[in-house]
Formats: structure tokens, C-alpha cells, sequence
């Protein structure tokens, strides 16, 4: 077998600097990166195709910074689509990661984590729940608080799938039939979380400030609007370069993030697409959970007029 050169072309893109470490720590280069999205293409681009993308990258010696509108040096074979942006008040040109050479061309470019909307088409796709505990040494923590969102859901006939973030925590999706309303789907992601903190408060808590959280798991149910989520099978920019990785429910108590990274996750895959296999069918929202949820004040608002009212009391 002839030795690799430094640069070379895979499917019409050219790949550069590929000895070059991705940051410090990361235990990888950029090869590595490349080599790995390349062979888990078939798991990965079904959940970045058709969805605006928003990437992490890293450039030499410099922090991770988020790109969601293209450079205008993007090849003419990236397919974009322009999206009002109504904080920056401006159209923003996201890609669209439907191919093999879109995601050789973002790996090259160094982009590391890959995070979409729940959003396709106009449907949404998905409930999720974002376990986050309250630091990294807390997995175990994840685990008991994703259980008591199994519960929850099994109370309320539905049943979701679990993947680790790639980072300290773990992420539920619950797949929804279509023409369900993005109102209903944020209260009844609400609902789910009050529910499942009401079954052992002890572990989870739906408080969105974090010094009202008391050690516990944060159940953020907050994805729900125009918010992104890590991909299923992407790299994240963390020591060792772990990756979202899709759990089987009974295996949660034998697993940490660290476990599955780009070195070592296409062979745990060996070609199968874990995450798409384990997916039940869509499901419709039942009706008392979305009414519950309607009940229920959304975390960010009340946050920030919590944040309000203490800095008026911070300036007397």
C-alpha cells in the first residue's frame, strides 16, 4: 500500500494540511477527522441532509467559533438556503449537508461538531429532552434522570431513543407524526419534563437557572423552538474527540461519553446505522400532555425575568 501524502482529493475535494493536529488535547488530526467522517457517511448524512447547518470549527491556533452562514469561497456544489435571522436581522445562507463531497469539504474546512435544527420540510421531526448534569463527572447522574424520562414517557404511550451528547450528558428523541403544531410540541416537551422531575425530584430539576438547580440533572426542555442539536454521530470538540452516539436503553448503565469516538465508533458500527434502527415509528402527542404543558410558564421567559428582578434588587 503506497504511504498518504500530506494533501490529496477524495471525491473531487481537495483535502489539505491533513497531519495537522485539530486542537490540543483532541488526540486526533484532521486526517483522523476526515477519515471518520468519511467512513460513517451512510450513518451521518441522513441526519444532516435537507437541514440548515450550523458547524463548529477550529482554525490552527485560534478558539472554536460557530458558523452558520456559508463563506463566500464555499463551492458551487453546496446546496444553501437563505433563512430570515431575526436577532441579527439579516437573510443568513445555511448549507445543506446532503452528500459526500458537502461533508468532505466541511471536514476539510475543520468543522468538528455538526448541530441541525428539529425542523425538515416545515415538520418537525422530533421531541427532544437534553439531559445535562451538573458536571462531566455526573454521567451516572444522566443515566437515573434519563430513566425517569422513559417513565414519563411510557406513562403517556410514547417511547423515544438515547444517545450520549458527546459531551457530559445525554439527549432523547421521541419522533412525531406530522401536523403537530410547534406550540404544541414545546408544551408537551415541557409537560414531559415536569413529569418526569415529579417522579424523583431528588435527581432532576426543570429549573433553568443554574444556581436553582441544587446538583441535579437539568431536564431542558427548551430545544423545542429554533434551537439545534448536536447530530447523531458527531464528532464534539472535547478531549479525545467523542462522538453522539445512539445507546440501547439497557446498556446505559455500562457506558460513558468517552466510550465512542472517532477512533473506535465506525467499528462499533461495522456498517450498521444504530440510531435509525432503533427509532419507533412517529408518534402523535397526546392530548393531556400537551394541555399540561400549556400550563406550564416557558423556561427561558421566566428565567429572564427572574434575571430582571435580580438585577433591580442588585442596583437598590
Amino acid at each position: 500500500m503506497s504511504k498518504k501524502t500530506e494533501d490529496e482529493q477524495r471525491d473531487g475535494v481537495s483535502l489539505t494540511n491533513l497531519d495537522q493536529s485539530l486542537f490540543d488535547g483532541a488526540n486526533a488530526t484532521k486526517r483522523d477527522l476526515v477519515d471518520y467522517l468519511d467512513a460513517v457517511r451512510d450513518q451521518i448524512l441522513p441526519r444532516l441532509a435537507g437541514r440548515p447547518l450550523s458547524v463548529l470549527r477550529i482554525r490552527p491556533g485560534q478558539p472554536a467559533f460557530m458558523q452558520k452562514n456559508v463563506p463566500k469561497y464555499t463551492p458551487d456544489f453546496v446546496r444553501t438556503v437563505k433563512i430570515w435571522a431575526e436577532a441579527s436581522k439579516r437573510q443568513v445562507s445555511y448549507a445543506l449537508c446532503d452528500d459526500r463531497r458537502t461533508l468532505l469539504w466541511f471536514a476539510n474546512q475543520r468543522a468538528i461538531e455538526y448541530h441541525v435544527p428539529l425542523v425538515r420540510d416545515g415538520h418537525w421531526e422530533f421531541m427532544v429532552m437534553d439531559l445535562d448534569p451538573p458536571q462531566a463527572e455526573a454521567f451516572g447522574m444522566a443515566v437515573a434522570a434519563a430513566k425517569l424520562v422513559r417513565q414519563a414517557l411510557a406513562d403517556a404511550g410514547l417511547s423515544g431513543v438515547v444517545k450520549t451528547s458527546g459531551a457530559k450528558g445525554l439527549h432523547i428523541f421521541v419522533p412525531l407524526a406530522p401536523e403537530q403544531s410547534a406550540e404544541d410540541i414545546a408544551a408537551a416537551t415541557r409537560a414531559l419534563a415536569v413529569r418526569a422531575e415529579r417522579i424523583d425530584p431528588a435527581i432532576a430539576t426543570t429549573a433553568y437557572i443554574k444556581d436553582e438547580r441544587e446538583g441535579k440533572v437539568f431536564l431542558d426542555s427548551t430545544r423545542a423552538g429554533g434551537a439545534t442539536v448536536a447530530a447523531t454521530y458527531s464528532p464534539r470538540i472535547r478531549p479525545g474527540l467523542p462522538v453522539s452516539f445512539p445507546v440501547d436503553w439497557d446498556d446505559l448503565d455500562k457506558v460513558s461519553p468517552a466510550d465512542f469516538t472517532i477512533h473506535n465508533a465506525p467499528a462499533l458500527l461495522d456498517g450498521r446505522d444504530l440510531w435509525s434502527e432503533r427509532m419507533p415509528a412517529p408518534q402523535t402527542l397526546p392530548a393531556d400532555l400537551v394541555a399540561e404543558g400549556h400550563t406550564i410558564p416557558v423556561a427561558r421567559v421566566v428565567a429572564m425575568h427572574e434575571g430582571k428582578r435580580r438585577k433591580r434588587l442588585a442596583g437598590e
